[in-house]
């Protein structure tokens, strides 16, 4: 199973949008990473999970019109900031097909940390917005980061 976790895109300041809505840069650059990850890999995932909030729906949004996951885009609760990577890394443990998850830091770091290497301590992968980096699981459940495509690369 592969796991494509995404730190939503660069949004706009919380003064200048209380609900913090992509920025003009955070919505070129998943259109970047959307387009190339289309074009350039064989993801393909079932669907696309955020956590409600606009940036992260704005983010999924974008990535589902290149991957077009048959199942679409839905929400899912513990995908927030501060939300215990333990419920996401228990689901997952029972996950079979490829999924994306949309979210934020700093949960995407954690989980990943929990995942990877059993510490959510540690600092496995410097997440960028609009970042899509990929975990796989092997058959005897064990992860690890597989790759990673940032905005900062394509450009």
């Amino acid at each position: 199973m592969n796991l494509y976790l995404v730190q939503h895109a660069e949004s706009k300041p919380k003064e200048e949008d209380p609900q913090r809505s992509l920025s003009d840069q955070g919505r070129t650059d998943v259109e970047k990473v959307g387009a190339f990850v289309a074009e350039h890999t064989t993801l393909k995932v079932g669907r696309i999970i955020h956590s409600g909030k606009t940036r992260a729906q704005q983010t999924a949004e974008v990535l589902a019109r290149y991957l077009n996951p048959p199942e679409g885009v839905s929400v899912a609760e513990g995908l927030e900031p501060l939300a215990d990577p333990s419920i996401w890394a228990n689901r997952l443990a029972e996950e079979k097909e490829d999924l994306m998850l949309v979210g934020h830091l700093p949960h995407l770091d954690k989980l990943t940390a929990k995942l990877v290497c059993g510490d959510t301590s540690k600092s496995v992968v410097a997440f960028q917005n609009s970042g899509v980096v990929c975990l796989a699981k092997d058959d005897s459940g064990h992860w690890s980061v597989y790759w990673m495509v940032t905005p900062q690369m394509l450009k």
